[in-house]
């Protein structure tokens, strides 16, 4: 089975299937893997865990989110194996209360640690391979590469691809955008060295109002605005701890109006936004207390892409299944992740939690493309509606519903038929086998319900 995409979703999906039997190519665009975590430098994981919400604290300082109680994890896994490994290696601070249960991560220690467990899983990799088009009768994929056109075949494909690309090449149906079309906006984010914290904190004890856990500086910001100094469609700036001291993940360049699907977009919002993390930094230096020798290390290599395409397949997750966490007889996977809107017109963001300590169910049928066989998708471009993919775009749950494509890939290949065909609950006892988290009693419900269905 081919795997395209490496970012966390494909990550998710070529181990899973390579430990449920299947033999597993996984074609990547860049020269190593990671996707959003590493391309874009999209840092922190943010929590994927149940929440318990308390008051975002004034003057806080630990640059870690503030507003998140004590909670239990919902996805595990794939992910879980490769936290692990990230935090043996110190690439990683594990999620808790003090964490606001994100994880802090080095992003080149996540490509290194992707790697050995591609390695260990057996999975064959192919780099530097642009998904371009698809087989008659969706029987492998064309990848433009270095050495000119190259087709892989195979009894199923799972697009990892974030945007859906290989699923619309096949026929499937998608939505773009909310009812009026746009997106939420591009971000590139940037990491920040010599970083003097003791400096900063002793600015946020002076001027509490002034940031809350991971944002503010609102006084700063319109002081500099209002000299021309900085021109963002954001009112606050956004940056996070990482696992080193002295050092930042900047999330504050926002770029509008622009989507990730059109090539002409994309090469405006990486002329924007590096123009902006340009102003940031010089803003940052200039105005904020900690930041006088501070630089830019690393950018992302693209722009990150919060929003393109999402699959219409099965059933569309819509954002009163993921606030009223429901449950689904068919789940296989799960998310806690609050739904997180950025603004597509500009400043501001919709921030709206699940219940206290509640989770809901991803079915496997927003994973099933509509009109297409032999092709199965995972992570952002699932099907669900723009509210709905406002949570579950996070990479945690893109990795969850990546080992659960992966499962249900492999058990169609060695069952000789197509994704659709196959048994819910053989997925999801080969991801309980894997270590994943579905709810409690979920297996022995889809069983008694099939069961039903039958009669």
């Amino acid at each position: 089975m081919l795997v395209v995409g490496g970012g966390p979703a494909g990550l998710g999906a070529a181990i899973a299937a390579a430990d449920a039997g299947a033999q597993v190519v996984l074609a990547e665009r860049y020269g190593f893997l990671g996707g959003n975590a590493t391309a874009a430098l999209v840092m922190p994981l943010m929590s994927f865990h149940t929440q318990l919400p308390t008051p975002e604290k004034k003057g806080a300082t630990t640059l870690l989110p503030t507003d998140h109680g004590p909670g239990e994890a919902v996805v595990a896994g794939v992910l879980g194996r490769l936290l692990e490994r990230l935090v043996s290696a110190g690439g990683a601070i594990p999620p808790s209360l003090a964490t606001g249960y994100v994880v802090p991560f080095d992003p080149e220690w996540f490509k290194l640690i992707a790697l050995e467990l591609l390695d260990e899983a057996g999975v064959q990799f192919l780099f530097h391979a642009f998904a371009s088009g698809v087989l008659p009768g969706n029987e492998g994929v064309i990848f433009e590469t270095k050495s000119g056109p190259l087709a892989i075949r195979a009894r199923v494909i799972v697009d990892c691809t974030g945007d859906g690309d290989v699923a619309v090449a096949a026929g499937a149906p998608s939505e773009l955008g909310r009812a009026d079309g746009l997106v939420q906006p591009m971000t590139l984010m940037f990491r920040m060295a010599e970083f003097e914290r003791a400096l900063f904190e002793s600015y946020v004890k002076d001027n509490p109002k002034q940031w809350r856990g991971v944002h503010g500086l609102w006084d700063l910001v319109r002081e500099a605005t209002q000299a021309g100094e900085l021109k963002l469609p954001r009112e606050d700036i956004l940056f996070f701890a990482t696992p080193h001291e002295g050092e930042l993940s900047v999330n504050s360049t926002r770029v509008t109006r622009v989507k990730g699907t059109d090539v002409w977009d994309l090469s405006y919002a990486e002329w924007a936004s590096r123009n902006q993390m340009r102003q940031i930094e010089a803003f940052l230096r200039k105005y904020v207390p900690g930041f006088e020798e501070a630089y830019v290390v690393q950018s992302g290599v693209q722009v990150g892409v919060r929003e393109t395409r999402r699959v219409l397949g099965e059933y569309q997750l819509t954002v009163d299944d993921v606030l009223g966490a429901r449950k689904f007889d068919d789940a296989i996977a799960r998310g806690a992740y609050p739904v997180d809107i950025h603004n597509p017109k500009g400043s501001g963001t919709v921030l709206k939690r699940l219940p206290p300590g509640e989770a809901y169910d991803i079915p496997l049928r927003c994973l099933l493309p509509r009109n297409t066989e032999r092709l199965i998708v995972a992570g952002r471009c699932i099907s669900g509606t723009h509210e709905a993919h406002s949570s579950y775009r996070v990479m945690p749950i893109v990795m969850a519903t990546g080992q659960a494509a992966g499962v249900c890939a492999a058990i169609a290949s060695r069952q000789g038929c197509t994704p659709r065909s196959v048994s819910v609950t053989d997925v999801q006892r080969e991801l309980l086998r894997q270590g994943a988290s579905l709810r409690t009693g979920l297996v022995a419900e889809s069983t008694t319900a099939r069961r039903s269905a039958a009669v």
